[in-house]
């Protein structure tokens, strides 16, 4: 999962992004509404986490404005503001949930998870592509009942697919997903990439494949039985 941190206190800043990085998300953060602005208008993900007291902005504004750019990926509001109007007025400008701070580390890596499941379609943390069961809370993809090693950068690319079953994801947003757009590889590393998780799944499976290369455009995970060629 790539997140979008907006947080102008550098403290709370760097705790959530450590946080949420040891839970194996992908974190780019901003001090500043008018810099995290400008990240979505490049970069694509999956939950953007926003403070309130912003000193550029107040968060209300901010969601006003990140939904009047199109962008409906969902938002996670941390604050300190206890108020029941503070909480409606954020829901009603386009917030999809609202945690107070100070806030459970657990609860708050639960929250992540279960926002981004849901805005994917996904109410239960476990896709299940023939015998490939990816668990997008504990990040442990198995097949067949059998744990299947990967690294950071595999586990990544799987949810990714995961998030996105029975859609062809570009590789292009492979790379944005693993690189942000921050050292980038060339674009052929993907290939290399899946070329070794799919013998990985291979192995494990008795040779059953659950990944498609859709030539020229990107790669799908689906069942065997949907496959189209």
């Amino acid at each position: 999962m790539r997140i979008l941190l907006i947080e102008d206190d550098k403290a709370m800043n760097l705790n959530v992004t450590t946080l949420l990085k040891h839970a194996g998300m992908v974190v780019e953060s901003a001090l500043l509404a008018k810099d995290g602005l400008e990240l979505l208008k490049v970069y694509e993900y999956d939950l953007i986490i926003l403070d309130l007291m912003l000193p550029d902005m107040t968060g209300a504004d901010v969601l006003k404005q990140i939904r009047s750019y199109g962008i409906a990926t969902p938002i996670l509001v941390l604050s300190a503001m206890l108020l029941p109007n503070k909480k409606v007025e954020c829901l009603s400008a386009g917030a999809d949930d609202y945690l107070t701070k100070p806030f459970n580390a657990e609860e708050l890596v639960a929250r992540v998870n279960a926002i981004v499941r849901r805005s994917k379609g996904h109410a239960e943390p476990v896709v299940r592509v023939g015998k490939m069961a990816i668990n997008l809370d504990t990040k442990i993809v198995t097949v067949d009942g059998n744990v299947l090693p990967l690294t950071g950068k595999e586990y990544a690319l799987i949810e990714l697919l995961a998030l996105k079953k029975g859609s062809t994801v570009s590789k292009e947003q492979f790379l944005n997903h693993l690189y942000g757009g921050m050292d980038e590889p060339e674009v052929k590393i993907i290939d290399v990439f899946f070329c070794k998780i799919r013998s990985k799944i291979k192995e494990l499976s008795g040779g059953e494949d659950y990944i498609t290369t859709v030539w020229g455009r990107g790669y799908i995970l689906q069942d065997l039985t949907e496959k189209t060629g």
